[in-house]
């Protein structure tokens, strides 16, 4: 059996037509953006280019979108900036968000003595927004930082209803939508967010680049100091054979994107079925979840949890247990401890998550795989 890789929400394969620009790029545009010659202007109309690309399929600014590394540099840039430079006194989050958020919060909450307030968990595993709405009306200047999609369990956020209480409030709203750019029309006019972060590896681009939309409203403090990058907002020079590839990944996408969500749906009401039918006592953890990504726990004996993973990665299979970022950990994921029972949480759950390039196939060979442990 060929390797089977169903861990899309940790990282996708980069597109054939993705890698043919960047090798394009690297070919023949490697002149510095920021030099004056015919070599340095080439390199920064791509960059200018791939600018407007992005903000035309957000329907914003393409003065509003600045490179950067990836999502958690520019996470931990906006949320930072906001406590130090603009008198934010609380910080509204959840302890389902990535570690990047979590730890930003946690770590600026404690360096300035400011307030941390997490929303509860329901026990579907979504967010208790009637306790969102009541806590905002607090007079105290706040941003919330929550995630549009749960990169664990595929919870989706209704932003459109979270961004509306911000505003009402006058509250900033921080979103989290790593795993929703490239896979949902994101339309921010009318959806003004005040901030949105996004990584190219997750819609088929490369690693080591991405995006942050900073509404024009709202002005920052440079991330990096140095030259007059990104409009002096983030110094060093631009990785245009990256910003070339996550734009070109960006534009297929939303080409792409009916076709593939109806496809990658199919897909994983399939793998459902199979496994409603190959495993009595399957629980899918979290209602209503994102069409690329199933968290399941499984009706295994513990003596089988630990090694799990290890078998099926011993059969080509590529799935996780959750974050990528913290796959290394031995403790229980600390998004399904918010709202599963002791004994569930002993139980292995698994995420599986699907791309296009999945196929039934795929899907026959993990259950199979799963039927042999």
């Amino acid at each position: 059996m060929g390797k089977i890789y169903l861990d899309n929400a940790a990282t996708t394969p980069l597109r054939k037509e993705v890698i043919h620009t960047m090798l394009e790029v690297l070919e023949q545009d490697f002149g510095n953006p920021s030099s004056t010659h015919s070599f340095g202007r080439s390199a920064k109309t791509i960059i200018e280019s791939a600018r407007k690309t992005i903000a035309h399929y957000l329907n914003c600014s393409s003065q509003e979108i600045i490179f950067t590394s990836n999502a958690t540099e520019a996470t931990n840039w906006i949320l930072s900036e906001l406590i130090k430079n603009h008198n934010i006194k609380r910080i509204v989050t959840s302890k389902l968000e990535h570690h990047a958020t979590l730890y930003t919060c946690q770590k600026l909450a404690k360096e300035y003595q400011i307030e941390l307030e997490y929303i509860p968990v329901l026990p579907s595993g979504n967010l208790d927004l009637n306790y969102l709405e009541n806590t905002l009306e607090k007079s105290i200047k706040t941003v919330v930082s929550l995630m549009h999609v749960n990169n664990e369990i595929g919870t989706q956020l209704d932003i459109e209803k979270v961004n509306l209480l911000c505003k009402k409030n006058q509250v900033l709203f921080h979103c989290d939508t790593v795993q929703t750019m490239g896979k949902l029309k994101i339309d921010l006019q009318q959806t003004a967010l005040d901030f949105a972060v996004a990584s190219a590896h997750k819609f088929h681009g490369p690693k080591g680049i991405g995006f942050a939309y900073i509404n024009k409203n709202i002005s920052l403090q440079p991330l990096l100091v140095g030259g007059e990058q990104e409009k002096g907002l983030r110094a060093g020079t631009e990785a245009t054979h990256q910003i070339a590839g996550m734009a070109k990944a960006f534009e297929l996408a939303h080409i792409e994107l009916d076709e593939h969500k109806k496809y990658i749906s199919e897909i994983k009401n399939y793998c459902v079925s199979e496994l409603e039918q190959s495993f009595e006592g399957i629980r899918i953890n979290g209602e209503d979840t994102f069409y690329n990504i199933l968290n399941i726990n499984l009706p295994f004996s513990e003596d089988k949890t630990a090694m799990l993973l290890f078998h099926l990665d011993l059969k080509g299979i590529a799935v996780s247990r959750g974050s990528a970022c913290q796959s290394g950990s031995p403790k229980p994921s600390h998004v399904l401890a918010e709202f599963l029972s002791h004994e569930e949480l002993k139980k292995p759950s698994i995420r599986i998550s699907f791309s296009h390039f999945n196929t039934k196939e795929d899907i026959d060979g993990f259950i199979n795989a799963l039927k042999s442990i």
